[in-house]
C-alpha cells in the first residue's frame, strides 16, 4: 500500500522516539522494555519488533494503475464483407490455409528455431532474478565464521610490557552472525513485485516471438511458393514465345517478312529467359530464410516442400478481427509494455526507500579462545568463552546532496517513457492490424481484375498470332500481346500472393499463436538436459520427465504474486 508523507513523518518521529507507533496501520505499541529472554538478556522489544515491524511496515512509491491508450472504436475494413468483428483466439490460424506443408513446416520452426529458444533462456534468467530478489527480503547476513591464529606480542610497544609473557600464543574463534535489514519501507517488497513484473514481461515476449515467428514462417512459405508460381508461369511464356519466334523464322525463311520480326522476337524471348535465373535466385534465398527459421543450415527443402510445389495457399473467404480493444488483452508484445512499466513503477518506490533510515538487527553468538593466561583453545566451546551481541541499528543518508531525490525523479522518467511506449505499442498494433486488412481486402479486389486481365491476355495472343501467320497484322501486335500476358500471369501470381500475406500479417498483428506454448516448456528437452548438467535448477527447470511449472497463459498485471514468498532454494 502506498503511505504519504504526512504518515512517513509520523512514522519518523515514533521511530526516532524509540518506539514503533504505527496507528495507521492498527499495529500494536511496543515500548522499551528490557526482560530477559532465552537469548541471554536481549531486550524484549528487539525481539518483538523484528517480527512486528514486517507486519507493521508499509510500502513507499506509488502503486501501478493500468495505463490508457488511444484506441479507435472499430478497425477500418471492417465493413468489409470479408472481415467480421467478432471474438476469436487464433490459436492455429495457419491451418485456415488448408496446406498441410505449412502445418509441417510450422511445427518444425516452434520444436527447432534458435531465436525462440533464445526467448525461453531470457524467461529462465527472468525466473531467477525473481528467486533472488524473493531471497534478499530474508536475512542479508547469515555466517558461520571460524579461525585459528598464531599470535606473537610485540614488545615494541609503549603498551608492552617489559617481561611479557608468553611472547607467543594462539587464539581460536567460532561464531555465528546474522544481520537483518528489516523491510519497513517496502524496497525488498517492491524489488519482489518488479522483479515479478520484469519475469512476466519476459513471457510476454517469448510469446510475442512466437507470434512473430509464426508469421515470418507463414510468410516466407507463401514467397516461396510465390516464386515457384512466377518461374512457372516463366517457363510457359517461353514455351509460347518461342513458338512465336519460330513462326516468325518461318515467315522470314519464306521471304513473308523481314528479319526485324526474328530480331524482335529473339529479343522478347531472351528477356523472359533471364527473370528465370533471377528468380531461381529468389526462391533459393527465400528457402535459405526458411532453413534459418526452422534451426537448420541453409539446404535445399525440396523433401520438406515438394509436395505443394507452386501452390501459392489459400486464405479463408472472411477473416474476423473484433475490436481495437481486443489488442490490450490479446496481443504479447502490448502485455509486454504494460508489465515493463509495472516493474518501473515498483522500481520509484525501491529508489524512494533510500530517503529514509534502513533499520536492521544484528547478531553474533559464539566463542573465542587462546592459550595465554592459562587457558586452551578448548575454551571457546566452554560456557566462559561464550560470547554474544545483539541489538537494533540503522543507518540513514542524511546529507546525500540530492542524489537519493534525482534517482527518484529518475526512476519517475523512465516509467514516464515506459507508458509513452505502452501507447505507441497500442497505436502501432492497430495500424498493423489495418494495415493488413487493407492488403487482404484490396488484394481479393485487385486479384480479381488481373484473372480478367489474364484471360483478355491470354485471347489477344491467341488472336495476335493467327492474324500474324494469315499476313493481317504486324510482328508488333505479337510482341505486345505476350508481352501483356506474362506481365498480367506475374501480376496476378503477385495478388495472389499479397492475399494471404495480407492475412498473415492481420494475423500477426492480432496477437495469434502464442497460444500453443501453452502446457510446454519456454526451452527444448535437450537444453534443459544440458543446463541441469551444470546447475542444479530445482523445481525452476524440473527433469523432462517431471512436470514443468504452470505458467501463465498470456501474463499481465493480474498474474503478479505475493510480495512476501518462502525462499526458493
Amino acid at each position: 500500500m502506498g503511505v504519504t508523507g504526512h504518515e512517513l513523518v509520523a512514522i519518523r518521529r515514533a521511530w526516532m522516539g524509540n518506539e514503533v507507533l504505527v496507528t495507521q496501520y492498527q499495529a500494536p505499541v511496543v515500548r522499551r522494555r528490557h526482560i530477559a529472554s532465552a537469548l541471554g538478556g536481549v531486550p524484549y522489544w528487539i525481539v518483538a519488533g523484528a517480527f512486528l515491524l514486517p507486519i507493521a511496515a508499509c510500502t513507499v512509491g506509488p502503486n501501478f494503475t493500468a495505463p490508457v491508450a488511444p484506441l479507435a472504436e472499430k478497425f477500418r475494413d471492417v465493413n468489409n464483407r470479408s472481415v467480421q468483428s467478432g471474438s476469436r483466439e487464433y490459436e492455429r490460424w495457419w491451418e485456415g490455409f488448408r496446406d498441410p506443408t505449412l502445418n509441417k513446416v510450422i511445427q518444425i520452426a516452434y520444436n527447432q528455431n534458435l531465436t525462440l529458444l533464445s526467448a525461453g533462456t531470457r524467461v529462465l534468467q527472468a525466473r531467477a532474478v525473481l528467486g533472488i530478489a524473493v531471497g534478499i527480503a530474508y536475512p542479508q547476513v547469515q555466517q558461520g565464521v571460524g579461525s585459528v591464529l598464531n599470535n606473537k606480542s610485540s614488545a615494541a610497544t609503549p603498551l608492552s610490557p617489559p617481561n611479557a609473557t608468553p611472547s607467543y600464543f594462539w587464539t581460536d574463534a567460532l561464531a555465528a552472525q546474522v544481520a537483518w535489514e528489516l523491510d519497513f519501507w517496502g524496497k525488498f517488497r517492491r524489488g519482489v513485485e518488479s522483479a515479478d513484473a520484469a519475469y512476466l514481461a519476459s513471457i510476454a515476449s517469448y510469446d510475442g516471438v512466437l507470434v512473430s515467428l509464426l508469421a515470418d514462417v507463414t510468410a516466407t512459405y507463401i514467397g516461396i511458393r510465390t516464386t515457384e508460381q512466377l518461374i512457372r508461369i516463366a517457363r510457359d511464356n517461353v514455351r509460347k514465345q518461342e513458338q512465336a519466334l519460330s513462326i516468325a523464322k518461318a515467315k522470314y525463311r519464306g521471304g513473308g517478312t523481314s528479319e526485324l520480326d526474328v530480331f524482335q522476337a529473339t529479343n522478347v524471348l531472351e528477356q523472359t529467359r533471364a527473370a528465370i535465373p533471377q528468380l531461381t535466385i529468389q526462391l533459393q534465398q527465400g528457402e535459405n530464410a526458411l532453413c534459418v527459421l526452422l534451426g537448420v543450415p541453409p539446404q535445399s527443402l525440396g523433401m520438406v516442400l515438394s509436395r505443394s510445389v507452386g501452390r501459392i495457399p489459400s486464405p479463408p473467404r472472411t477473416v474476423v478481427v473484433g475490436i481495437p480493444a481486443d489488442l490490450l488483452r490479446r496481443r504479447p508484445d502490448v502485455r509486454a509494455a504494460e508489465l515493463a512499466a509495472l516493474a518501473q513503477s515498483a522500481q520509484i518506490g525501491v529508489a524512494e526507500t533510500q530517503l529514509y533510515p534502513a533499520i536492521s538487527i544484528t547478531g553474533t553468538f559464539g566463542g573465542s579462545a587462546s592459550t595465554a593466561n592459562g587457558h586452551t583453545l578448548a575454551d571457546v566451546v566452554n560456557w566462559k568463552g561464550v560470547a554474544y551481541a545483539a541489538g537494533p541499528s540503522f543507518q540513514w543518508n542524511l546529507l546525500n546532496y540530492g542524489q537519493i531525490t534525482n534517482n527518484v525523479r529518475l526512476q519517475d522518467a523512465k516509467l514516464q517513457q515506459l507508458l509513452v511506449d505502452y501507447q505507441n505499442t497500442v497505436l502501432s498494433a492497430q495500424q498493423e492490424v489495418d494495415n493488413g486488412l487493407a492488403t487482404y481486402s484490396q488484394s481479393v479486389n485487385q486479384a480479381a481484375f488481373l484473372r480478367r486481365s489474364v484471360q483478355a491476355a491470354n485471347g489477344a495472343l491467341k488472336i495476335a498470332l493467327e492474324q500474324y501467320e494469315q499476313g493481317a497484322t504486324s510482328f508488333t501486335t505479337v510482341l505486345t500481346a505476350e508481352q501483356n500476358l506474362f506481365q498480367a500471369q506475374s501480376s496476378l501470381a503477385g495478388a495472389l500472393a499479397n492475399v494471404p500475406l495480407g492475412l498473415t500479417a492481420v494475423f500477426r498483428a492480432l496477437g495469434g499463436g502464442w497460444q500453443i506454448r501453452v502446457d510446454s516448456n519456454f526451452v527444448t528437452a535437450a537444453t534443459v538436459e544440458q543446463m541441469r548438467t551444470r546447475t542444479d535448477w530445482g523445481n525452476l527447470l524440473p527433469p523432462v520427465n517431471e512436470p514443468q511449472r504452470p505458467a501463465p497463459g498470456l501474463p499481465g498485471p493480474e498474474d503478479i504474486g505475493p510480495t512476501v514468498r518462502p525462499p526458493e532454494w
